[in-house]
């Protein structure tokens, strides 16, 4: 019982550390891949609603040159209608909000709005209770003004998130298939081990017709070196026993 236990013992002991070390490489792999592939699609979806707020911005100039108020209205309206986008306003050179999505502007955005300039600009606020990214773009370099897009927040995340788990789903399964291999591995491994132990056993035993054969004889590892040390030992013992039978006589 005991040596039953020693070898499940070595085998588990083997493919454990196996697992193990698979499983530590596969967390630090999928913690590098959330990394980058978040980093990526991230930067994707910024450049996606820049490009979404410079249409915008292209679009309304010939509006805001005419004061045309009611088409810039109709334009903010139409670009909310893009997925994610929670609000779209534009304001002149003097921080004068000519048009807007949000039926009534909010205080806080009404003080940010104030502020002009020729830069592409970003920020995070809340509205309505959740988190918005703001972009903003300027209008002919700044001259007319500049054009605002909101987007949710958490639907940007929920959409790298989306994108995201395919991909950890297909590494996080890597981990394991190496944990089965490993097993496999110290099956492999424990095997001719315990062939050995049983040939050993017998030789203790007093049997000493069981020879060590198959392929553990012919293996150029430290297997194979045990089973030819084994198998001289069997030798020398049954020509030493032979001989005492002799003696004896």
């Amino acid at each position: 019982m005991a040596r039953q236990s020693r070898r499940f013992g070595l085998k588990w002991k083997i493919g454990g550390i196996y697992t193990l070390v698979m499983f530590i490489l596969g967390i630090c792999v999928i913690a590098v891949v959330y990394e980058l592939t978040g980093s990526t699609l991230r930067d994707q979806l910024n450049r996606r609603s820049l490009a979404i707020t410079r249409n915008f911005s292209d679009a309304a100039a010939g509006y805001v040159a005419g004061r045309n108020t009611l088409a810039l209205n109709a334009l903010a309206g139409k670009y909310t209608l893009n997925d994610g986008v929670a609000y779209a306003y534009v304001e002149d050179g003097q921080g004068e909000i000519l048009a807007q999505t949000f039926g009534k502007v909010p205080e806080d955005l009404q003080s940010a709005a104030r502020v002009t300039g020729r830069e592409v600009g970003r920020r995070e606020w809340r509205w309505n209770g959740r988190p918005i990214y703001e972009t903003s773009v300027p209008i002919l370099e700044g001259q007319m003004g500049k054009v605002h897009v909101g987007f949710w927040a958490d639907d940007l995340d929920a959409e790298i998130q989306r994108a995201l788990i395919p991909i950890i789903a297909a590494v996080a399964v890597v981990p394991f298939v190496g944990a089965l291999l490993s097993f496999l591995l110290a099956h492999w491994i424990v095997q001719p081990i315990v062939g050995l132990t049983r040939i050993a056993d017998k030789v203790t035993m007093g049997e000493l017709e069981t020879s060590v054969g198959g392929n553990c004889v012919s293996a150029r590892d430290e297997i194979g070196d045990l089973a030819r040390a084994l198998e001289r030992m069997r030798s020398s013992l049954k020509a030493a026993m032979l001989r005492l039978g002799r003696d004896a006589a």
